[in-house]
């Protein structure tokens, strides 16, 4: 800076003395710095390694103050919702569960509930099915909150708390190969019911990761709980209270945090919530470190909860009776663990030329749900996700529309950074635990 920018001065016995002599004189009255209001225009992603994905924050910096921040989305985006309408209902599992890939049993769980409905089965889901499903939903929802934790944690400085997290997060993985055959993308849960039984090997498992994740909470709380730079970098950071939260239709974890305890699993039960008990974790603050708290408690319950479900497990079928809809779980595996068993085709070639024709029908084309349209909504790991979906009767769905959380709790970034650091832009937007994949979908 040029001294000749300044009004030169001296010291009197009344004080300090300008003596001004040309220059602007807006900027001398005005007794502020000449580049005060200069400011700078920073693109934060979408290639960032603190974006949680390809995000895109474009910010206008005044120093290290953020004065504007704006959320640009659709660097992921990949038509899930548009391909839908060119598969069976069927296929559609495969797709859905693509969009958020941190939580696809979720995705898929929704789904499958708004075909349900749309067909009027929602009656027939066998007791074991929606146990199931509820117990693979709690499941991810604990290894979506660690994920969070972990890399959240890493964003703030804490790199071996990413280790730790993820660590746990591939004992979860583990059970859903089990299951499902997959790690993660599982199209596992499907109109009707689910793909498969759980295996007695998972079960064991499960009771396992119910012993060992309570201690592993512990180390994570010893951690992270009293440890100055974390408190500083999440107390009183990222604040949005629950007039806000409303006004931007943010639900989830950040909802709960500014204090409102809504969650859909107990104001709109389904799979049977209603006859669990656990609770709904809330926080006054609405800041990062109110967040924090609750998904390390939101944890808890669902342990609650699992440890419910693999209790009530009883034998019975995974999926309705109705053959029409329960294709294809009740197809037999061949000996290489693909396609169909030679047994299973001769069974169906020998039965009858109509069984046969009725077989291929529904491989090739699926099954028709009656026209009309729904909208069905569950508690994912962030926020309402909801299923809008059409059918004009064909077997194909007319429009499936999602309520993404991340899509709609992203419109809070800027009130969270706006007036703060652009340190804290990272430590807000993480808060927020957007997955891309969902957002743009």
């Amino acid at each position: 800076m040029s001294a000749s920018n300044y009004a030169t001065e001296r010291e009197t016995a009344e004080g300090k003395v300008f003596t001004v002599t040309g220059g602007d004189w807006d900027v001398v009255v005005s007794g502020t710095d000449p580049i005060n209001d200069e400011r700078i225009v920073v693109n934060m992603g979408p290639q960032h390694p603190s974006t949680h994905g390809v995000l895109r924050l474009v910010l206008e910096l005044e120093g290290e103050t953020v004065r504007e921040a704006r959320s640009v989305v659709g660097y992921l985006h990949t038509g899930i919702e548009k391909n839908l309408e060119f598969r069976n209902w069927v296929q559609g599992s495969t797709f859905v569960t693509r969009m958020d890939y941190l939580a696809p049993l979720f995705n898929e769980t929704a789904y499958a509930l708004a075909v349900e409905k749309l067909l009027g089965i929602e009656e027939q889901i066998t007791e074991r099915a929606t146990t199931i499903r509820v117990l693979m939903m709690e499941l991810n929802r604990i290894s979506s909150h660690l994920v969070w934790v972990a890399t959240t944690a890493m964003e703030l400085g804490a790199i071996n708390m990413m280790l730790y997290g993820f660590r746990e997060r591939e004992y979860i993985l583990e059970i859903f190969e089990l299951i499902t055959g997959l790690r993660m993308n599982h199209a596992y849960v499907r109109p009707g019911g689910v793909a498969q039984d759980v295996p007695d090997e998972a079960i064991a498992k499960i009771r396992d990761f119910l012993k060992l994740m309570p201690k592993k909470l512990e180390e994570y709380e010893k951690m992270l709980s009293g440890q100055p730079i974390w408190l500083e970098r999440t107390q009183n950071v990222g604040v949005l209270d629950a007039t806000g939260c409303l006004a931007l239709g943010v639900t989830g974890p950040v909802l709960r945090s500014a204090g409102l305890a809504w969650d859909l699993r107990k104001t709109m039960p389904y799979c049977g919530y209603e006859t669990y008990e656990f609770d709904v974790p809330t926080h006054t603050d609405g800041d990062v470190w109110g967040r924090y708290l609750v998904r390390l408690a939101e944890i808890r319950e669902s342990l609650k909860l699992v440890e419910q479900a693999v209790d009530r497990l009883r034998p019975g079928p995974v999926m309705v009776a109705d053959r029409k809809i329960a294709w294809p779980a009740q197809l037999a595996i061949g000996v290489d663990g693909m396609g169909n068993s030679l047994e299973h085709v001769a069974k169906i070639m020998g039965q009858s030329m109509e069984s046969l024709i009725h077989h291929f029908k529904l491989v090739t084309e699926g099954f028709r749900v009656p026209p009309g349209q729904v909208y069905v909504a569950l508690e994912a790991p962030r926020g309402e996700l909801g299923v809008h979906a059409v059918s004009d009767g064909g077997t194909r769905p007319y429009r499936v529309h999602y309520r993404e959380p991340s899509f709609v709790n992203l419109q809070a970034l800027p009130a969270m950074a706006e007036g703060g650091l652009i340190a804290d832009v990272i430590a807000g937007g993480a808060s927020l635990d957007p997955v891309m994949g969902g957002c743009d979908r």
